[in-house]
């Protein structure tokens, strides 16, 4: 089987328990995939040497994820990228289904996934049901929900924004709705935040977040008050 040239891009800072898991599940793609770039935003944990581990080209830099998907990006040597967050896990049979998109996939769409919190909590669920709602009616995905894009369509929209915050919101909007389509895969994200925070508690803060960005918000203000 021929050889789908696509990289995967990866924003780490700090996350050694989460990074392993996703790079385990990207094994499973390791005829799919061409290469692996973990762009680094300055971890003091063991997060380069499980990169390094893993055989993915790593990339560093000021943290900070517009950023550092943009080195990703320029490191990457596929026309072909899959952004992903560090703490999201593949299911089983992903592989297939990204093939499955890629042989139908336009140059001039992307593609984003579904969201889905690794837990049991029935408020997840409602979260992810309206994270399907959000992508409906506004077409906005977010980081979380993965990202495929071709590298021309990148370059068409002037790059990745190399914003502290909301990179994945500005992306969106550089795209437009017809840009953006969604796809038959599932990412699951990790739900330490949620659960530590409280479920509507976080999500009422990410949606007050986003309604002082889109009201005229500073991307690096809004970064310097968010706790990941």
């Amino acid at each position: 089987m021929m050889t789908v040239p696509l990289s995967v891009i990866i924003p780490t800072l700090n996350e050694s328990a989460h990074l392993p898991s996703l790079l385990r599940d990207l094994k499973a793609g390791c005829d799919l995939i061409s290469g692996i770039v973990v762009s680094d935003g300055g971890s003091s944990d063991d997060t380069l040497a499980l990169a390094a581990q893993a055989g993915a080209r790593i990339v560093t830099g000021p943290p900070g994820r517009g950023g550092q998907f943009h080195r990703g990006i320029m490191a990457a040597s596929s026309p072909w990228l899959l952004l992903l967050h560090a703490d999201s896990t593949l299911p089983p049979g992903w592989a297939d289904r990204l093939r499955q998109t890629l042989a139908s996939a336009s140059v001039n769409r992307a593609y984003y996934g579904r969201l889905r919190f690794a837990c049991a909590d029935p408020r997840a669920r409602l979260l992810e049901c309206g994270a399907a709602l959000r992508c409906a009616i506004f077409r906005l995905p977010y980081g979380d929900q993965g990202l495929l894009i071709h590298r021309d369509l990148l370059a068409t929209i002037g790059g990745m924004p190399e914003a502290p915050l909301m990179e994945d919101v500005l992306l969106a909007r550089k795209l437009g709705r017809s840009h953006l389509v969604p796809m038959d895969l599932t990412i699951s994200t990790d739900a330490t935040a949620y659960i530590r925070n409280g479920w509507y508690c976080r999500a009422a803060g990410n949606l007050w977040r986003l309604a002082r960005f889109l009201a005229g918000g500073s991307p690096v203000n809004l970064a310097a008050a968010y706790k990941r």
